[in-house]
């Protein structure tokens, strides 16, 4: 049992491992000061959310509270281990300042009310609406049954395709690279692919910070005997950058907004240089020929004036991935939310393609999420998406949605692609969203633009209903707030980035009037009495379970299916990878095995995009490929990105995570260990950068686009020349956009209304900024 201090030693006591050894158990256990585990009345079976990894954990519950959190040692995804977030972060908050009764605006006020009163005015006011003025805007932070729930209100009850989650803002690209190289979403690698390979890529992905627990995992392969190589693309200096040089491998700094010519440059000389697997590429890929036009002309020396990196770097980098003979690919936001966000995350997927390294033990592609229950917001479809992978622009997948909830098949929205988050927004600017309902987020501190972002919830016309746990920036806002009851005060299950599933059960009640997220749109469905062609109930389940067995029906037959699976299946000693049937009752630990893809036309997930302009392909034209389980060679040229840096604005400005903080802090802020490591934000700047500014460590500088500005500590040494580096955790504490001494601290105050043309992910990781001495 492993109790260390995980603040100062964040990954934990080293457990070394050679190539293709299990990785050891290690159980890391946090409990409450003065609770011993003698003392713990019982351990309840859960997995942690505070980051996508979907960590397989026990809560310790005490005299019916939660005193305490261990890894779960059996566990697929971590063999025990928990990071700093999830030891300190995963129960500390629930008895903090919580919501625990409805309330309702009055006289420009939020007053306590009770359910009825509150709900009764939600429904008042959406049936006075037409269902396109209605807009859901959700989380990454729900249960799969809530978030098929909303699924089935908004899109067979109510009939509006303004649905989307702030998923878009982190795992939009993950799933629409997906879509454009394989024809569906889903992560074609495992974690276990970090016991076998030879290299590990890590592209945009500061994964010491982000997934603390699966940088352990490859910290023990890098200690122990015949490592993997490492190579980081990033422009700040990071311990995976360190990492990357400490094995022999290449730390790839390109300047922000570089990565698609940077990828081209890579992929010049894995084709250059003969590393392809051409039976490979003849037999199972479409569109070798464009894509080797297309990168033709980046080479080393065109891509490294373009990143500004040494061509040396791009050589050695290929050659690693040319002459590995297992390599694990990972991606994140460095490339999710940054220019070209979708064309370079699909060079990593043609990497592996090229060299047929897909499918098999240590030769991987995890295309990242951000929040652990993204993959469900895909799945079940509450990011606007059909559920169960299937294509909006297919009518006979629409019809089979159709047949199973027994609805008139024109009521699903299919018309048009789904609204994404940052068209759900902009139409709530102008008028045509006048009902917004937000759960389980905070938009006021995480969207881009925020002066905007304040001015649409500020719209007297705009009816916002927010669910949460805590009175966040965005609640004061709201027309209504709902309680929320939170994780272990709830009963649901979750897919990590991996594909697995966790069944989180409830531990204990929630405080006050709080309900669960399920109960209060169960509650919704039923006073809007949405019903079926038959004038039943559109939703006949009433529980977490019987939710999960509905779900289970939309998925058979799909890429994401559940029909194996049931709660006392998950109720085992680990979390299960989908697909999940009958035929492979354990569940599946990679896909593409045998190198089929799910892009036949009848079956895809999307018809896909040109990803230089976004562009839809049409149904015939994809058809006219005959792709017959083919993956897709996806081409683009590197362009300029939408800003740039320029005389009044020298400085590039890219947002990004600690390693002590989740989000916007709704949670991990009210923890008193990670609020000490990390109490407030900084800006980062080179070494070079801040002598020419005249800033020393400390200093409070000003960092201000064109947009918006904000203040904080400046920390030196970390970034590379030109470059910002800002975390986004850190909001306000009160709803006027300013911070108690008047000085505005949220990164997306200078954020720019930008996004990536195929997966409509936001640029956090691009905006022109100056940067100012505070006097």
């Amino acid at each position: 049992m492993s109790t260390t201090d995980r603040i100062a030693d964040i990954w934990g006591p080293r457990t070394p491992q050679a190539r293709g050894e299990t990785w050891p158990v290690r159980v890391d256990q946090e409990l409450a000061d003065g609770v011993t585990a003698d003392q713990v009345d019982r351990w309840v079976q859960s997995a942690c959310v505070l980051c996508s990894n979907g960590c397989g954990c026990d809560i310790a519950v005490k005299d019916g509270r939660m005193v305490g959190v261990r890894g779960r040692a059996t566990d697929r995804i971590n063999h025990g281990r928990l990071g700093p977030k999830g030891l300190y972060g995963s129960w500390q908050w629930s008895e903090q300042d919580r919501l625990t009764r409805p309330l309702i605006r009055e006289g420009g006020d939020l007053v306590p009310t009770d359910w009825d009163t509150a709900m009764d005015r939600i429904v008042a006011e959406s049936k006075k609406r037409q269902p396109l003025a209605h807009g859901f805007y959700t989380s990454g932070q729900l249960f799969l049954e809530e978030y098929y729930t909303l699924a089935v209100i908004g899109k067979a009850g109510l009939g509006t395709p303004h649905m989307d989650g702030n998923t878009r803002l982190c795992t939009a690209t993950a799933a629409a690279a997906l879509k454009e190289t394989f024809g569906s979403d889903g992560q074609p690698g495992s974690y276990n692919d970090i016991e076998s390979c030879d290299a590990i890529f890590l592209f945009g992905h500061n994964m010491a910070a982000t997934q603390t627990v699966l940088w352990a995992r490859i910290l023990d392969r890098i200690e122990g005997s015949d490592p993997p190589v490492i190579v980081a693309v990033d422009p700040r200096s990071t311990p995976v950058a360190e990492a990357a040089v400490r094995t022999g491998g290449v730390h790839l700094a390109p300047l922000p907004g570089t990565n698609q010519a940077l990828m081209n440059g890579l992929l010049h000389e894995v084709i250059e240089r003969g590393y392809v697997d051409r039976a490979y590429v003849d037999a199972h890929t479409l569109g070798f020929d464009d894509l080797a036009a297309t990168v033709a002309e980046y080479k080393p020396e065109q891509a490294a004036e373009i990143c500004q990196v040494p061509a040396a770097d791009i050589r050695r980098a290929a050659e690693i991935f040319g002459t590995s003979q297992r390599v694990l690919s990972t991606v994140l936001q460095g490339f999710y939310q940054s220019h070209q966000a979708t064309a370079a995350s699909c060079q990593v997927n043609n990497l592996h393609l090229l060299r047929g390294l897909i499918g098999k033990p240590g030769c991987g592609i995890l295309q990242m999420n951000g929040q652990p229950t993204a993959e469900n917001t895909r799945e079940c479809g509450a990011d606007g998406d059909l559920p169960g992978f299937r294509n909006w622009a297919n009518p006979a997948h629409v019809d089979e949605l159709a047949k199973l909830w027994n609805v008139d098949p024109l009521v699903i929205p299919h018309w048009a692609p789904p609204t994404h988050a940052m068209q759900l927004w902009r139409y709530a600017e102008q008028g045509s969203i006048d009902f917004l309902w937000i759960s389980a987020t905070n938009p006021a501190v995480s969207m881009p633009e925020l002066a905007r972002i304040r001015a649409i919830l500020e719209r007297d016309e705009l009816f916002l209903v927010v669910q949460d746990g805590f009175l966040t920036e965005t609640a004061q806002y709201a027309d209504v707030v709902l309680p929320a009851a939170l994780w272990g005060e709830k009963q649901g299950t979750f897919t990590n980035a991996s594909r697995t599933v966790h069944l989180s059960e409830q531990a204990v009640q929630p405080p006050g009037e709080a309900r669960s997220d399920l109960d209060i749109f169960l509650d919704y469905a039923r006073r809007m009495d949405f019903r079926d062609r038959d004038g039943r109930p559109l939703i006949g389940w009433r529980t977490p379970e019987e939710a999960f067995e509905a779900w289970k029906e939309c998925s058979r037959g799909r890429p994401c299916d559940y029909s194996g699976l049931s709660y006392d299946l998950l109720r085992g000693d680990s979390g299960i990878p989908w697909p999940c049937t009958a035929e492979s009752p354990a569940g599946t630990d990679r896909l593409y095995t045998d190198s089929v893809f799910p892009t036949d036309p009848d079956f895809c997930e999307d018809f896909g995009h040109d990803l230089m302009t976004g562009g839809s392909t049409t149904p015939d034209k994809y058809k006219a490929k005959a792709p017959g389980g083919r993956a897709f060679l996806k081409a683009a040229r590197f362009s300029e990105p939408p800003e740039w840096a320029s005389v009044e604005y020298p400085l590039i400005a890219t947002t990004g995570r600690s390693v002590y903080q989740f989000h916007t802090r709704t949670k991990t802020g009210r923890s008193r260990k990670l609020r000490a490591a990390a109490p407030s934000v900084w800006v980062e700047l080179s070494v070079a950068d801040a002598a020419r500014l005249n800033v020393a460590e400390g200093d409070q500088v000003r960092v201000e686009s064109a947009r918006g500005s904000m203040v904080g500590p400046a920390r030196i040494g970390n970034g590379r020349d030109g470059v910002v580096f800002v975390p986004f955790h850190f909001g306000y504490f009160d709803s006027t956009g300013q911070a108690p001494d008047g000085q505005p601290t949220a990164a997306n105050e200078f954020t720019l209304t930008e996004w990536d043309p195929v997966s409509k992910q936001p640029l956090f990781k691009l905006a022109a900024v100056r940067v100012t001495k505070e006097a």
